[in-house]
């Protein structure tokens, strides 16, 4: 057996945008502007769906919970992004990468269980509006609500686990803004075919899977809005439904450039 000196490594190195050095404060101020804007975006829908009597439909309680998933969401990232920019430095800790991986990746599921009950409620609403207030009561949306939050902790958590417990040698930089899956199972030492097999599983159980349900969801919808006689009627069941599949849309399709196009350099 050929024995090799091989450095395990115990922290990672960020590379993010330090191929633009003159640009770093630049950078810091426009994401700052984001996360400001996406705070204070998310964060005023949530004040008014709940304060608001008039918006007290299962509807705004969703969209409430899903802009409190955005701005967590974004927080995991962007936090450490405007850190990293501010300090020049870019070190993270094999720990705290394991963290932040794996409140990434609950987030993410939680958006995505979320886009999909958002589907199912514009089903409901629009194709059986006499049982909605029956099916749709507070006591499904918050176990609905809640099974959006929690049904991908414990396989997720184990999915973190799994990726930090093959040993990293080697490089310890990141071609990345934040620890992601794909860039360390590149940094993984041995075979890692069994990490991305999981990888796939996880991908259709909280991707795949609920994109199915509010693509399903919405073929449903679409016969009763065409048959409807009334154009206000018609309008007004689109104006519902536009604004949720731009998300839907923004939502699934930057997952597929981020992940799909794994070719390409940049």
């Amino acid at each position: 057996m050929v024995e090799k000196n091989l450095t395990l490594i115990e922290e990672f190195i960020l590379l993010g945008f330090s191929e633009l050095p003159n640009i770093q404060e630049f950078l810091f101020v426009i994401f700052l502007i984001i996360y400001i804007s996406i705070l204070l975006g998310n964060g005023l829908i949530i004040v008014i769906t709940n304060m608001e009597p008039a918006l007290q439909i299962p509807m705004y309680y969703f969209l409430g919970n899903f802009s409190f998933a955005g701005i967590c969401y974004t927080s995991v990232t962007l936090l450490r992004m405007l850190m990293n920019l501010w300090r020049q430095k870019r070190n993270i800790s094999l720990l705290s990468c394991a963290v932040q991986l794996c409140f990434f990746l609950i987030l993410a599921a939680t958006e995505s269980f979320l886009l999909a009950v958002m589907a199912y409620d514009h089903y409901v609403a629009i194709c059986k509006p006499l049982s909605y207030p029956l099916i749709m009561n507070h006591k499904m949306c918050v176990q609905m609500v809640i099974g959006s939050w929690v049904t991908g902790i414990p396989v997720l958590i184990g999915q973190t686990y799994q990726v930090f417990s093959v040993p990293f040698c080697g490089s310890n930089k990141l071609n990345h803004v934040f620890c992601d899956m794909p860039t360390l199972m590149k940094l993984a030492c041995g075979d890692t075919s069994g990490d991305e097999f999981f990888i796939y599983i996880d991908c259709f159980l909280f991707a795949l899977i609920p994109f199915l349900l509010i693509l399903f969801s919405y073929i449903r919808i679409l016969s009763p809005i065409l048959k409807l006689l009334s154009t206000i009627g018609r309008s007004k069941a689109f104006s519902i439904c536009s604004s949720h599949l731009i998300v839907v849309c923004l939502f699934y399709s930057s997952d597929f450039i981020a992940y799909l196009q794994s070719t390409s350099s940049y």
